[in-house]
C-alpha cells in the first residue's frame, strides 16, 4: 500500500495542541490593515480552536486518525 500523505497546506496551517484539538489562525489578519480597527487587529492576533463540526476534516487532512 502506498504510503498516506499529510495535505501541504494544512500541515502549514494547524497544529496540535497537548490535548489533541487543533489550532489554528485568524484569517484577515494578513494585509489591508489600515482600514481595520486597533480592537479588530489585537482580536485577530490570538489563535483559536477548530470548531467540532470542522474537525473531522481537518484531522483527515493531517491524516490522524
Amino acid at each position: 500500500m502506498p504510503k498516506v500523505k499529510t495535505n501541504s497546506g494544512a500541515k502549514k496551517r494547524f497544529t496540535l495542541t497537548g490535548t489533541g484539538k487543533i489550532k489554528r489562525k485568524h484569517a484577515y489578519h494578513s494585509h489591508i490593515l489600515t482600514k481595520k480597527t486597533k480592537k479588530q487587529k489585537r482580536n485577530l492576533v490570538h489563535s483559536a480552536i477548530v470548531a467540532p463540526a470542522n474537525e473531522k476534516a481537518v484531522k483527515q487532512l493531517l491524516c490522524l486518525k
